[in-house]
C-alpha cells in the first residue's frame, strides 16, 4: 500500500469507482491528517457583546438545552448558516 504524504499527490477523480480503486491501494499518512485537523480547529475568535430581549434569550437557551447544545454555540451555528445563505444569494 502506498502512503500519501502530500495533498497534491491525490489526483482528481472522474468517477466514484476510480476513486475507490485509488484508495484500495493508497492510504493517508497520519501526520497529514493530523496536521489538517489541527489547522482547522485552531481559530482565533473575537469576543463581542449582543443585547437580547430576556424572553428571546430564555427561548434560545431552552431550545439549546433541548438539543443538548451550548446556547452560544447554537447561536454561532445559526449565524454561520445564515451567512453562507446570504453569500450564496449574493453570488447568484
Amino acid at each position: 500500500m502506498k502512503t500519501i504524504e502530500k495533498w497534491e499527490d491525490i489526483p482528481e477523480f472522474d468517477t466514484d469507482l476510480e476513486e475507490a480503486e485509488f484508495w484500495m491501494v493508497h492510504t493517508l499518512d497520519p501526520r497529514l491528517m493530523n496536521a489538517s485537523v489541527q489547522r482547522q480547529t485552531v481559530r482565533e475568535s473575537t469576543t463581542i457583546t449582543l443585547r437580547f430581549d430576556p424572553q428571546m434569550l430564555s427561548r434560545i437557551k431552552r431550545l439549546a438545552r433541548h438539543r443538548y447544545l451550548n446556547y452560544q454555540s447554537m447561536i454561532k451555528q445559526w449565524l454561520s448558516e445564515r451567512l453562507e445563505e446570504e453569500v450564496r444569494k449574493q453570488n447568484d
